[in-house]
Order: structure tokens, then sequence, then C-alpha cells
């Protein structure tokens, strides 16, 4: 599954790094794909009837059924309905102690037919990866450091007192 979830991204990053002259040899190594993917998706890209920029303004759904089979799972009714619950799970992640797995839960709950939580995850993710893929990023690794808490901020006990306090960013 996780396959999935970055060629998708990776397609638009491809399509940027085309459009912006870089050799296909070069956008394999960037996106750490193989050259032979990367050369059929530029064949299908030129022998397609759109645009390199109509391209990218499709949602990846869109764009993955452009350039490979498709993905049925987008088509399903029970998809639409996740859609639409998207802007309040994004919504509720926010929030403290609001985990994937408690969202997963409350959906479940009114949706019986609903997706199980792996493909939960998954769909939820894309939203992620659609924002992601918009800029591409490019940093070297043990550079940069991304952390998520969900919950209560970090906190420490202080031995002399025995007090528990809040750790306190820089």
């Amino acid at each position: 599954m996780a396959g999935k979830i970055t060629r998708m991204s990776k397609i638009k990053q491809l399509l940027r790094l085309h459009q912006q002259g870089v050799s296909n040899r070069q956008i394999a190594a960037t996106l750490g794909l193989y050259k032979g993917t990367v050369n059929s998706y530029i064949q299908k890209l030129n022998a397609g009837k759109f645009s390199i920029e109509e391209l990218l303004e499709l949602e990846d759904p869109v764009l993955e059924s452009r350039f490979n089979a498709g993905s049925p799972a987008y088509l399903e009714e029970r998809f639409e309905q996740f859609k639409l619950l998207i802007p309040y799970l994004e919504k509720e992640l926010q929030r403290k102690h609001v985990t994937r797995k408690l969202l997963w839960q409350e959906y479940k709950a009114q949706h019986s037919d609903g997706y199980g939580y792996t493909q939960f995850c998954f769909h939820l993710n894309q939203l992620a990866v659609v924002r992601k893929a918009s800029a591409i990023m490019h940093h070297d690794p043990g550079m940069k450091l991304e952390v998520d808490f969900a919950g209560d901020g970090l906190s420490y006990v202080d031995l002399a007192t025995g007090k528990r306090s809040k750790y306190r960013y820089l």
C-alpha cells in the first residue's frame, strides 16, 4: 500500500521535473524511481492528449488514472461519502488526544459498510500526499527532524520537588 501512496505523489513531481528540463535519468535518481518507470511515464505523457500544465492541475486519483490502469477505489460510492468527511477528519486530527483509530471507530459506527482501518488511513493520507506533492521537497537525510505529537505536550518531573512541569520549547 505504501508504494501506491508514494507513486501517486511522485507522478506530479516527475511531471514538474520533466517540465523544468531535468533528464529522465536525473528524475529517476531524484525521486528514487527505476529509470524504465520514468521513461514509461514520459512516453505516456508524449503520447497523451494533455499538456503537462493540464495534468498538474488534476487531483492525484485522476492523474493516476491517466498514467495507470486506474484505481477503482476512487469510483466507489463509499469513497464519495468518505471524501465529504475529510474536512471534518482533518479538523478533528488537530485536537489533542484524537487519533486516526478513534476517528475510524467513529466512522465505522456511522458507516458499517465503510472502509477498514487500513483503507481509511490510506485515503486519509492522500490529503497529506496531495499537499506535499504541490511542492517538491528535498533535504539531506539526517539534516531535518519532523515530529508529530498527538496529545499533551512534553513534561518532566523535577527530582528536587517531585513536581511535574511542562517542557517549554525555545
